[in-house]
């Protein structure tokens, strides 16, 4: 960590350590998200089945699909990640299950996750923009709001992210979620950096602008993936530093911020 801190502030430059977003972001779906939902609920009873568990496929499913939306709405108001893994333990739980091994929660959610995974796709400019950052000598960090780390980390692979990456937190890994400071700090604690050495890319005004902000870090929005609701229900309430439309245009913003 030293180390870190000493090179950091021998660097001259405004900006060090530029951090991602994921989804929306590097990556975009090109799937309508409730019938990938219900698609993947039908695959997790599935996985179960072969595993050899007792259950009815449509009414876990269903029992499932009502807790997942259940849960997605709580975690945006404690920003604190309850993992897939515990509710679909929890879900087990209540069908007559509860000691059932770790490694088949893994399996199965593995399969789940595979329906989602196939569905999204690297921005054409993802990978030239994060080899240009790296080549001008940025740190690059990523920091993602996700119910489960290996569905992540899965998709940082297949989508040839890893190299890039110095520093990867994942919400369902460390407990806490977009825009929670402390989930943000966590980066800065990484690189022993000061949050004007930093800034943060991402789609999202409630989570990756709203954080940064409060983090005292530069946010950049970054809109041609955002169009969600909680986006426009944000736009009069919070504001980036910088927008950009694509993920091409981010290294002449840094050197433009560089030279202010």
């Amino acid at each position: 960590m030293m180390a870190r801190s000493k090179i950091l502030r021998r660097n001259k430059r405004k900006i060090d350590i530029v951090l991602f977003d994921l989804g929306s972001t590097l990556i975009y779906t090109d799937a309508f998200r409730p019938a990938l939902m219900q698609q993947s609920s039908l695959e997790l009873a599935n996985a179960f089945q072969d595993l050899g568990y007792e259950l009815d496929k449509k009414h876990f499913a269903d029992h499932f699909l009502a807790r997942l939306q259940n849960y997605l709405r709580e975690r945006e108001i404690e920003l604190l990640e309850f993992t897939m893994t515990q509710l679909v333990k929890n879900l087990l739980i209540e069908f007559g299950y509860e000691d059932m091994p770790e490694e088949d929660l893994a399996s199965a959610l593995a399969h789940m996750y595979a329906i989602t995974q196939a569905h999204w796709h690297a921005e054409e400019d993802a990978l030239p923009t994060l080899e240009t950052l790296k080549n001008e000598g940025y740190h690059l960090g990523l920091i993602s709001n996700a119910a489960d780390d290996n569905d992540v980390q899965k998709l940082v692979d297949c989508h040839g992210f890893r190299p890039y990456f110095e520093l990867i937190l994942v919400s369902a890994a460390v407990g806490y979620r977009k825009p929670h400071p402390r989930i943000f700090q966590m980066a800065l604690d990484h690189w022993g950096a000061r949050p004007e050495q930093v800034v943060m890319i991402g789609d999202k005004l409630s989570a990756d602008i709203l954080g940064a902000n409060l983090a005292g870090i530069t946010s950049v929005w970054i809109t041609r993936r955002a169009r969600g609701l909680g986006n426009r229900d944000s736009l009069d309430t919070i504001r980036p530093d910088e927008t950009i439309i694509a993920l091409a245009e981010l290294p002449a913003l840094l050197a433009r911020i560089q030279e202010e």
